[in-house]
């Protein structure tokens, strides 16, 4: 990294302002020879978290008045030299003043690369650089809580500890290994065994929240299905407050799903309206009811429709039957019924008098959702929670290895076979926070990032 980057920190576009940030060890050396400050002693004192007033220039040509901020190593976001220009909104201009710094020395950054020079300098961990994209991409406010929450390094401490912890029984075992003591190796087993059992259940801790954090931070996949005209597009329209599906009379009018984002009491609601469930030999219906059923198969929750008064059809029977663990019925049209009465459940499955036209039943199905997305975890937990699906995968394989640990020293397995399996589970922990990880997998996290973050 001895190379300068630089990118614009804004997005493209007339705006009031636009930032253009610098890293690297020439920054300064390149903002010198291209900004005229308004007060030279002060710039000269090379003082570090200080705005200067000044104008830019190219070879004696005044660009703008800008404003530079001045962040000097190691005291910035990616340890190294930072400044920034803060120049007029206009894209002609700011494009200018990129081209000048680029003539002057630095190069054009790849997406991520400032967090991803951040994180190679010890700022922060993995799982801080992945809590900023997680931050910037939020689409509510549990989100945003949830990345803000890792990027203050709670997670972190978590993961370290639960990876102490093995390092502490990795060392246990090899000392055990190099000092053989045969009037006590029962005892040191047993002492073996505790030191896994605490292992084992720091991390299921951690794994318990983390189907929450993941819903939290990419949505709840839902699926809306039920018999056509029985008001699933309704009910799209009515979550997102707008027209978003076409309502008529006229049976069969979605033909094929409809993928929108809502926020339904702070929970991201991937929500897909399918075609209606019915016979038909209409060949683009067809596809449409026969995509309909691929989505129940991938669905998180099932909001089956059915219409109130009426017998429940084969097809509505076979959806609750199958997925009466995540499936919602929504009675609806229950204002058209006179002395309506909830219809017996057929097992455990959530049934909810509903109305879409007279937003009956909102805030049952609003408090079902939570219920569903928390499963015990309080709504106001201040615990880490983990989210991200490669931090959850690692802890999954770390949880294995520390079980296979613990099963071959039950099974009388020798020290050093059974170690195999400890430090795999030590590896795969320290790939979550980036102690152990490979170029090609940072690569592919900081691709993800826009150019300037």
């Amino acid at each position: 990294m001895n190379d300068t980057i630089v990118a614009m920190a804004t997005s493209l576009g007339e705006a009031s302002i636009h930032v253009i940030r610098l890293s690297g060890p020439q920054s300064e050396q390149i903002i010198k020879s291209c900004f005229l400050p308004k007060n030279k002693e002060r710039w000269h004192r090379q003082e570090t978290y200080q705005l200067y007033l000044g104008q830019f220039t190219d070879e004696d040509k005044v660009i703008d008045e800008v404003l530079v901020s001045r962040m000097l190593s190691p005291h910035s976001f990616t340890g190294e030299d930072v400044l920034e220009i803060s120049c007029h909104g206009g894209l002609f201009v700011a494009q200018r003043i990129l081209e000048i710094c680029l003539k002057n020395g630095a190069r054009l950054a790849e997406p991520g690369e400032f967090t991803k020079r951040a994180f190679l300098n010890g700022k922060l961990d993995l799982i801080q650089a992945e809590a900023i994209i997680d931050l910037i991409s939020a689409k509510n406010e549990k989100s945003a809580d949830l990345a803000i929450s890792q990027l203050d390094g709670g997670l972190s401490l978590k993961i370290l500890e639960l990876r102490d912890h093995v390092l502490e029984v990795l060392a246990f075992i090899e000392a055990g290994i190099d000092f053989p003591e045969d009037d006590v190796e029962e005892l040191d087993r047993d002492a073996l065994n505790l030191k896994l059992v605490q292992g084992i259940n720091l991390a299921e801790d951690l794994l318990k929240g983390s189907r929450t954090g993941k819903i939290l931070r990419e949505g709840l996949l839902t699926v809306i299905v039920g018999q056509p005209n029985v008001g699933k597009s309704s009910l799209l329209n009515s979550l997102m407050k707008e027209e978003r599906a076409i309502v008529t009379d006229i049976p069969g009018t979605t033909r094929d799903e409809i993928r929108e984002t809502v926020n339904l009491g702070g929970i991201l609601l991937q929500l897909v309206d399918t075609a209606g469930i019915r016979k038909s030999l209409d060949p683009i219906e067809k596809i449409g009811i026969e995509r309909t059923w691929k989505a129940l198969a991938k669905a998180e929750l099932i909001l089956l429709i059915i219409e109130a008064g009426k017998n429940l059809s084969a097809d509505e029977r076979n959806i609750i039957e199958h997925n009466s663990d995540h499936v919602v019925v929504l009675v609806n049209k229950i204002d058209a019924v006179k002395n309506f009465k909830a219809v017996s459940p057929i097992k455990n499955e959530i049934w909810i008098p509903f109305s879409v036209r007279e937003r009956i039943g909102f805030k049952q199905l609003e408090e079902e959702v939570k219920k569903r997305v928390y499963k015990g975890i309080s709504e106001q937990t201040k615990d880490p929670l983990l989210s991200n699906i490669r931090q959850i995968s690692a802890l999954e394989r770390g949880l294995s290895s520390l079980n296979n640990a613990l099963v071959s020293l039950e099974a009388g397995i020798p020290w050093d076979i059974l170690s195999i399996d400890v430090r795999q589970a030590l590896q795969d922990l320290s790939e979550i926070t980036g102690q152990n990880v490979q170029e090609s997998l940072l690569d592919n996290i900081f691709s993800r990032f826009c150019i300037g973050k």
